[in-house]
């Protein structure tokens, strides 16, 4: 365990662009494919590092996060000095709620002075990634950086989404710029620019003081991209960490999605159906932990016409019974039922669905607890589909927890 190393997992984003998966739950509590919460690949990423003592910043409708984090994440002994820690929005410093990301670390200065730590690292909760965060400290403490930021080559077509990044020959941040709208490439590469990934390490003395400077500023928004790291380019060693260049036992496939809308979520999870996915989820010397409930294997058996259940290029959790339908190209969760003659394609389906007898879902996303009647079409019909629920740029329609239809 690295005990001069604090991590703060920032948990409390709305994540509007994901409603309305968000309509009752944190961005970071998303399930995302199969099995897992946004936040477990985060949470993953510092179990592997040594980092266990562990904050967890929440906010928006936190129930659902915090349950997960008792369940599936008390696996650290405090008698140890280990923790992960949920640390609800409590107005500790003035009366409002969190104003920005700079504003909700600022809030729990207390808890980062307690630590005793020599270094922070701030997190995000909603970004599906492997990293080890022992090979970032690792560059902070070789650049003798004040605060080092985590980057990656993005096309320039995406470029303007993320907080662009310029260095020197030395890795030291000479630019940074939140969501520009025109964005400069890199010299040697026209086609792509250097982004930041929204992973920083501040020795943490003067994290604590940056932010209070940040508070006393009327005019900031108390953001680190758009405030903190522009501000630190002068009079402070603000450097960069190449994402994937040196990450250990980290599988060198260098991916990082952020999952910030209906479509990106989508296919994140229908990538993981590649014959070679973008991200190994069976790898097995840095495997991604959650919460698994007891349930019994997944099955497909033949269903009332003795027709024989079938998935293929699928993947299924425990609990899931394939009853004489077809399932191709999706993402099942624990204890769906997909009934008799019934198809789902290319769709994402959470915990405790039934599909009803010759039902057809293509192209979905059915949050948990809902029943689709027999013979009922999802997925086919645009015009229709958006007289009764939120369709996606992209064309994937999604049904909302407990939906209801009408019979």
């Amino acid at each position: 365990m690295n005990e001069d190393l604090l991590a703060i997992i920032l948990a409390g984003g709305a994540g509007r662009r994901l409603q309305p998966l968000t309509r009752y739950r944190a961005k970071p509590s998303v399930p995302f494919g199969g099995q897992y919460r946004i936040i477990d690949f985060t949470l993953s990423n510092c179990l592997h590092s040594g980092l266990r003592r562990i904050l967890v910043l929440t906010q928006y409708k936190s129930h659902s996060l915090q349950k997960h984090l008792r369940d599936g994440w008390s696996v650290f002994n405090p008698e140890l000095g280990e923790y992960v820690t949920p640390v609800p929005a409590q107005m500790r410093n003035g009366n409002k709620w969190y104003q920005g990301t700079a504003d909700a670390i600022h809030q729990n200065e207390y808890l980062i002075r307690r630590s005793d730590a020599k270094w922070t690292i701030i997190l995000s909760g909603d970004h599906i990634y492997r990293m080890d965060y022992a090979s970032m400290l690792k560059t902070h403490q070789s650049l003798d950086a004040d605060a080092t930021v985590a980057c990656m080559k993005v096309p320039i077509a995406d470029a303007s989404q993320f907080g662009i990044v310029g260095v020197d020959a030395n890795r030291r941040i000479t630019a940074f710029s939140e969501k520009p709208k025109n964005v400069e490439p890199l010299p040697d590469d026209p086609e792509h620019a250097l982004a930041s990934i929204g992973i920083y390490i501040f020795s943490t003395q003067l994290l604590i003081d940056v932010l209070q400077q940040d508070s006393e500023d009327e005019s900031s928004s108390h953001d680190f991209g758009k405030d903190i790291l522009p501000k630190m380019l002068h009079g402070n060693r603000l450097c960069a960490h190449f994402f994937g260049e040196t990450e250990g036992r980290v599988s060198p496939d260098k991916h990082w999605r952020d999952v910030g809308t209906i479509d990106s979520y989508y296919e994140a999870n229908m990538d993981l159906l590649k014959p070679v996915p973008p991200m190994d989820l069976y790898q097995r010397d840095w495997p991604i932990r959650s919460y698994q409930s007891q349930t019994p294997p997944a099955r497909a058996v033949p269903g009332d016409s003795d027709v024989e259940g079938v998935f293929v290029n699928s993947m299924l959790a425990g609990g899931t019974v394939i009853s004489g339908g077809n399932v191709d190209h999706s993402i099942l969760f624990q204890k769906v039922f997909v009934d008799d003659q019934a198809m789902v394609s290319n769709s994402v389906i959470f915990s405790n669905v039934r599909v009803g007898k010759r039902a057809r879902l293509n192209h979905c996303i059915v949050d948990k607890h809902v029943k689709i009647p027999d013979g009922e079409v999802i997925g086919f019909d645009p015009v229709r589909d958006r007289e009764r629920f939120d369709v996606s740029d992209g064309g994937i329609v999604v049904i909302p927890e407990s939906y209801q239809f009408e019979t």
